[in-house]
């Protein structure tokens, strides 16, 4: 079965994790190759500027799957230096994946967002919540620690004091607390959640697609830079922006006052 359900609408792709019986649990040992076409394909075509990730039925996604851990089979089967390399070709593909999408990814948490599957949440750049979404890391309830880079991500997302919190208590948050602490944007009703999320990716997706895949590669790389490098980047990425025909659409539009048609 396609864990990724991709739907095309002009400039933006709605993919939906399909797996809806199971929670979308992740992940199976495929999963990897799913994310990581997805984000290579989406990479790789200009004519998309956003994509919007939901998950099927009750979930955004509850994580890993308890049974396979309890039954040691799939990701968690056999030694050590076995998992950890499985780890290493699932779990990491799919964060590195999405962490490398170079069009801005907007997250449509329907529902519970637990362990990986809030990773996942947080690894978008605008976060949209569902009023009766829920998220939590309870890796250490579980004996375990976050393998999905999450103990990177989450710092970053909420600061450290609440990410400890999350982390270190095991407790999971409603989408108001979420709110509150930045780890999503808005919250809404369920029922408005997607057609948000689309109002927000087709405001992303008015603008050209150059500019803005380079807006996002200076949000996130400037993350780990110092002011410097972060100027010299600037520097090079505007050089390249002025040549744009975009660029000119933009100027034009200014002065005559109308919408730009990027």
């Amino acid at each position: 079965m396609t864990l990724i359900v991709r739907e095309r609408r002009d400039a933006v792709e709605i993919w939906t994790l399909d797996r809806a019986e199971r929670l979308n649990a992740l992940p199976d040992l495929q999963d990897g190759d799913a994310f990581a076409e997805a984000c290579a394909a989406v990479n790789a075509d200009p004519a998309v500027r956003c994509v919007v990730l939901t998950g099927a039925g009750r979930a955004f996604s509850a994580g890993g799957d308890l049974k396979a851990m309890r039954d040691r089979r799939d990701l968690f089967e056999g030694t050590g230096p076995e998992i950890r390399e499985r780890y290493r070709r699932v779990v990491h593909r799919i964060v590195r994946s999405l962490y490398g999408l170079e069009i801005p990814l907007i997250a449509a948490v329907n529902g519970a967002a637990m362990g990986l599957g809030c990773d996942i949440a947080g690894l978008a750049d605008i976060r949209l919540a569902a009023s009766d979404a829920r998220f939590g890391v309870p890796f250490l309830k579980l004996g375990i620690i976050p393998g999905d880079g999450g103990s990177w991500l989450l710092p970053r997302n909420i600061g450290y004091a609440r990410a400890a919190e999350m982390l270190f208590t095991g407790e999971t948050i409603g989408a108001a607390t979420a709110e509150r602490w930045g780890l999503v944007n808005h919250v809404v009703a369920p029922e408005a959640l997607m057609a948000e999320a689309l109002t927000t990716a087709g405001r992303v997706a008015a603008h050209g697609g150059p500019a803005l895949r380079m807006a996002k590669a200076l949000l996130r790389q400037g993350r780990d830079m110092n002011f410097d490098q972060m100027l010299e980047m600037s520097a090079a990425m505007q050089a390249l922006a002025h040549l744009t025909d975009d660029h000119a659409e933009g100027v034009a539009a200014a002065l005559e006052k109308r919408p730009p048609r990027f």
